[in-house]
């Protein structure tokens, strides 16, 4: 019955959080193996990136309609200081940055709202995120495993 805990409280940090609480709940805290460890990081994972991009696909879309129900949205485009960083970084990073990063600094609905910001391919966002999630998820078990012994 405790392994079934272990089991589901890794697997829902995971979807939240993949670097912050999940990896290190399953290595450090329940010591998990690593076919479990592999196994319940990556599917949280990527149930939260799924999850997280299509919640946040409703999200934009309710705050548009907002918008433009209280006719916020200018034609004219006004670049900010900020608007200016957001557009860099979309250049320079791309999808893929925005994946690599994801699991390992910000949060699981943190990265997909981004993605889903910029870039709208919801089968694309979803594909990047869970790679990245299966590559962070092996790096740290291994990691892990050599400053184990």
């Amino acid at each position: 019955m405790a392994d079934w805990f272990k089991i589901l409280s890794v697997f829902f940090a995971c979807a939240i959080a993949f670097g912050k609480m999940g990896m290190p709940a399953a290595l450090v805290l329940f010591k998990l193996n690593f076919f479990k460890t592999f196994i319940v990081t990556v599917t949280g994972g990527v149930t939260g990136n799924i999850i997280f991009t299509y919640l946040s696909a409703v999200i934009l879309k309710k705050w548009h309609a907002y918008r433009v129900r209280k006719n916020k949205i200018h034609t004219k485009k006004i670049f900010t200081p900020f608007n200016r960083r957001i557009m860099f970084i979309k250049k320079r990073f791309g999808l893929f940055g925005i994946a690599a990063i994801t699991p390992l600094f910000l949060s699981t609905p943190l990265g997909a709202f981004l993605a889903e910001r910029f870039f709208k391919d919801k089968k694309k966002i979803i594909i990047y995120l869970s790679i990245s999630t299966i590559f962070w998820s092996l790096t740290f078990y291994l990691v892990a495993l050599v400053f184990k012994h």
